[in-house]
């Protein structure tokens, strides 16, 4: 399972460094390796969730899951949490939100994602960034037991992915690449 994870994130990286130039522009070769990069990262986020927010999962186990998903994310980003009982849309920053999912008071919960997609392509910004929007489905279930209280929502949320230059050392040479952040977490609809 580690060599495919390693493996991956090396084609990954050769895919998004091969060809680089000094020009602010993506090629559609690279592009379509950012994209990949980019719906990995957000299928990544959401088996992280899965864990967090499962009640089996042992505290230890969470925070190092909390930890791995924190790096996701560029700095400051914040994550919506709604709910059909009211039409109110909070936002906590990253960290905040994992822990307020891990000490929800369910006995069992049960979060998954799906109909992940691209709703904007990549456009330029004037830092030289490119910014783009994912969406995707969430289904949140929690139960339970003593009090019989059993909650179901489903959210659509629009992810905002960064996409941006950087170095790294490899072999002592300076490595251009471009990398894959995933910023705020907006709620855009909530339904039972």
């Amino acid at each position: 399972m580690k060599n495919r994870i390693y493996l991956s994130a090396i084609v990954f990286f050769l895919a998004l460094t091969s060809g680089f130039s000094q020009s602010e522009t993506i090629s559609p070769a690279r592009k379509q390796a950012i994209d990949s990069l980019a719906l990995e990262k957000v299928k990544d986020l959401s088996q992280y969730i899965s864990i967090i927010g499962s009640k089996e999962t042992q505290f230890s186990e969470a925070n190092r899951v909390m930890d791995r998903a924190e790096e996701l994310f560029a700095p400051g980003a914040e994550m919506g949490v709604s709910s059909i009982n009211s039409n109110d849309i909070a936002y906590y920053k990253v960290r905040r939100y994992f822990e307020r999912l891990m000490a929800l008071n369910y006995d069992r919960v049960n979060i998954t994602w799906y109909d992940i997609q691209y709703i904007s392509d990549l456009e330029r910004q004037p830092d030289g960034r490119y910014v783009g929007v994912i969406t995707v489905y969430q289904r949140f279930e929690g139960t339970s037991i003593e009090t019989g209280m059993n909650y179901k929502d489903t959210t659509k949320k629009d992810i905002t992915i960064y996409v941006e230059k950087k170095q790294t050392q490899i072999a002592g040479r300076t490595i251009d690449f471009w990398d894959v952040m995933l910023g705020d977490v907006r709620v855009t609809e909530t339904s039972a």
